[in-house]
């Protein structure tokens, strides 16, 4: 029986998160989201004092993680039976979790643990190369972007509501130099699928965006 799977692709902040579980939840699919899985590595290698330049030391850190989701109204993740989930969203995390996502013998560790959350009824898989490499044979593909300059300022607002001091500036030459990271890194590079629907979603709401979303797959 092929499993469907729907994928989610497109650079940080753009509302994959958001929309994924939404989607997910409706359907009444699995959910993965494979930035955590990263993320999740960029905190094992900080937890373990791991050089993120030595690759061998990333590989093995990666081989030994043990990782948990918990599906509730958030995603609850977990590393070694212990919450990360408040650490997940900090600006180091995602930045260091660029850094490894870029390094091939990385990616080879961490695709299969990927895989095996296509289980039945269906996946929706949320990341940057969801549908161009992971699970590049799913039927249903959506690519869902921002500008820079909107995407910089939803992550002011979350930071702010925190109670997180940020600057906008800094906020929005951080998500451009990411973007072009990932946009020019040798290993599955950020790019849209040939087969993808593309969503632009810098003047639609969250809920507009699911709706589109839900739309293209039924």
């Amino acid at each position: 029986m092929i499993i469907p799977v729907v994928t989610i692709d497109g650079p940080s902040g753009a509302g994959k998160g958001t929309v994924s579980r939404a989607v997910a939840m409706q359907l009444g699919w699995g959910y993965l989201d494979s930035g955590a899985i990263y993320r999740s590595l960029a905190i094992a290698t900080a937890q373990q004092g791991v050089d993120v330049k030595n690759v061998a030391a990333v590989v093995k850190a990666a081989q030994d993680m043990l990782l948990e989701f918990e599906c509730a109204a958030e995603l609850i993740v977990k590393l070694d039976g212990i919450n990360i989930t408040s650490e997940l969203a900090a600006e180091t995390t995602g930045n260091t979790a660029s850094i490894i996502a870029a390094y091939p013998e990385v990616r080879a560790v961490l695709l299969q643990k990927q895989r095996d959350f296509r289980k039945a009824p269906g996946l929706v898989a949320d990341g940057r190369d969801m549908g161009t490499v992971v699970f590049a044979d799913a039927e249903k593909k959506v690519y869902l972007t921002a500008s820079a300059e909107e995407r910089g300022k939803r992550r002011y607002k979350q930071l702010k509501e925190k109670g997180i001091n940020a600057n906008l500036l800094q906020i929005t030459e951080e998500i451009e130099s990411r973007d072009r990271r990932d946009r020019e890194r040798v290993a599955a590079p950020l790019k849209m699928a040939e087969d993808a629907l593309h969503i632009d979603s810098s003047q639609l709401s969250i809920e507009q965006v699911i709706k589109e979303v839900l739309d293209w797959v039924r």
